[in-house]
């Protein structure tokens, strides 16, 4: 008779049962990054006024650095053992940051969007970042400090650009 043993540990070495927290809030992470790279994209392409030469080129800026983000993301799902979300469908059912519709939006309108949901994929990264230490997955640890960075910084940008 087969005796069907189980593995309490991946085959990185980490524990099966404390990662599966990191992989749902990565998901869900891996889904808002989908959501907010499209509406950057919308943000790029329907500014209008004096800042557009300017913002423009910031919110592609953006984009491209969230393309590279969904491609780290995803990896570090699989690194983990699981499938990453990989459907529209999946992401807008996991998502917390809400879709812009397609419209004109002024420089100070373009900002406040993009600030409320750098702070949101900020509060999520600090909160995955937690729960990777809690499972001792050094990986997910070095790839949420490295986003919380960015996002800090940006926010001081977006900041020092409202106080003009």
């Amino acid at each position: 008779m087969l005796e069907v043993i189980f593995m309490s540990k991946n085959y990185i070495g980490l524990e099966n049962e404390k990662i599966e927290g990191v992989v749902k809030s990565l998901n869900d992470y891996l889904a808002n990054l989908n959501l907010l790279y499209v509406k950057i994209h919308n943000l790029h392409w329907n500014i209008e006024g004096n800042a557009f030469f300017q913002l423009h080129s910031v919110f592609e800026g953006y984009y491209e650095a969230m393309a590279k983000s969904l491609d780290e993301v995803a990896e570090r799902i699989l690194i983990l053992g699981h499938r990453p979300a990989a459907s529209m469908k999946e992401y807008l059912n996991l998502a917390t940051i809400q879709e812009l519709d397609s419209k004109g939006l002024s420089a100070e309108e373009s900002i406040n969007i993009l600030e409320a949901d750098f702070l949101s994929m900020l509060g999520q990264s600090r909160s995955i970042l937690a729960l990777a230490e809690d499972a001792n997955d050094q990986g997910s640890i070095d790839l949420m400090a490295g986003f919380i960075g960015e996002y800090e910084k940006a926010l001081w940008m977006i900041k020092s650009y409202k106080a003009k």
